[in-house]
């Protein structure tokens, strides 16, 4: 029976929670509150940098006064809960909504019905193709994390007179902007000529021993470096995507033998990858800052609620910088870094 005492825009925030549950999707509903409706849309709502941002969310929805409704993918790359959740949002007459897309072309059309009702849409850490379908980007600097450990690399390899043999433990074949960028960027900053930089594996430098790849993922680094030794038992220097094909990549150096020779560098910043910078399994890792990505993201949203502001970029770049920073317990000259002590205190997940 309908309550006669809620408001329409309440039925419909009630009704598209159920939608959402059915659909496989998370949703956070506070029905009838009368506030502003802003959207967070994650690609899942497991992995803790997502769990992290959706903890960003909910303190800047709550300190502006506005409401949040959250959404996800069933897994990596679920395209349609994504659609889905735009769509309830639409319904819902949300101000707009922050998306860390799981394809970053498919889900354009649906950004563009949205533009449609004048709604703000922001994507977070991973921009959509073209990137100037959302509004703005709010996202690491990733080919500048990359940069970060190659710096890193590079003046800890020269101070100790070694030769590197590298390894790239890559995200996919599929050649997305994050993956990319990470992978260039660490050439780049270890010296190396990226040839083309917006493709992986164009270079010709025999110091790369190959690449492979790890969906991100533990096992996929385990394997990646297994496969990696087998091309080359001489490899000491072994970039990851992230710090969980970090961690997969040095079980594997371990059960070669090859642990205390060969250095780990990676990115993210997830509390487990900070407990391994210290206990000295990565040598450095660069931090992302997934909480305030979302929070500067709903900031912006309820300003553009309140007088049509958009978010501006970055100088001197196509999307907003929310920071990196480096931790090693093992400082380079001329590499700026902090410790895994700061590090813990700032770490996610």
């Amino acid at each position: 029976m309908r309550d006669p005492t809620m408001s329409r825009a309440g039925r419909m925030l009630a009704a598209g929670c159920v939608v959402t549950l059915l659909l496989g999707t998370t949703a956070a509903c506070n029905r009838g509150t009368g506030e502003d409706v802003v959207g967070l849309i994650t690609k899942t709502d497991t992995n803790p940098f997502f769990v992290q941002m959706r903890k960003g969310a909910e303190s800047a929805a709550e300190s502006l006064g506005v409401e949040l409704q959250s959404f996800a993918g069933k897994q990596d790359g679920d395209n349609e809960a994504q659609v889905q959740a735009i769509e309830n949002l639409m319904s819902f007459g949300a101000k707009g909504f922050l998306i860390t897309p799981n394809d970053s072309k498919a889900i354009v059309p649906s950004i563009d019905k949205a533009h449609e009702l004048d709604m703000l849409v922001i994507a977070l850490d991973t921009p959509v193709d073209p990137p100037d379908a959302a509004d703005a980007t709010f996202a690491t600097d990733n080919y500048q994390a990359g940069k970060l450990i190659g710096q890193w690399a590079k003046a800890k390899f020269e101070k100790e007179g070694k030769q590197a043999k590298i390894a790239m433990l890559d995200l996919n074949a599929n050649q997305v902007s994050v993956d990319v960028k990470r992978d260039q960027g660490f050439l780049d900053g270890f010296g190396i000529d990226v040839g083309d930089p917006n493709r992986i594996g164009d270079e010709n430098d025999p110091r790369i021993a190959g690449h492979d790849v790890t969906d991100g993922a533990e096992d996929g680094g385990r394997t990646a470096m297994e496969n990696l030794l087998q091309k080359d038992s001489t490899i000491n220097l072994v970039y990851t995507i992230n710090e969980p094909a970090a961690a997969g990549a040095y079980q594997a150096l371990k059960s070669a033998g090859r642990d205390k020779d060969t250095v780990i560098v990676s990115i993210d910043g997830g509390c487990p990858g900070v407990d391994n910078v210290a206990q000295g399994v990565i040598g450095a890792t660069s931090m992302q800052f997934p909480l305030k990505m979302a929070q500067l993201g709903v900031e912006a949203i309820a300003q553009f609620a309140k007088d049509g502001t958009k978010p501006q970029a970055t100088s001197g770049k196509d999307f907003v910088d929310t920071g990196t920073d480096l931790i090693t317990d093992d400082p380079q000259a001329g590499v700026e870094s902090k410790d895994s002590a700061w590090g813990k205190q700032n770490c996610w997940g």
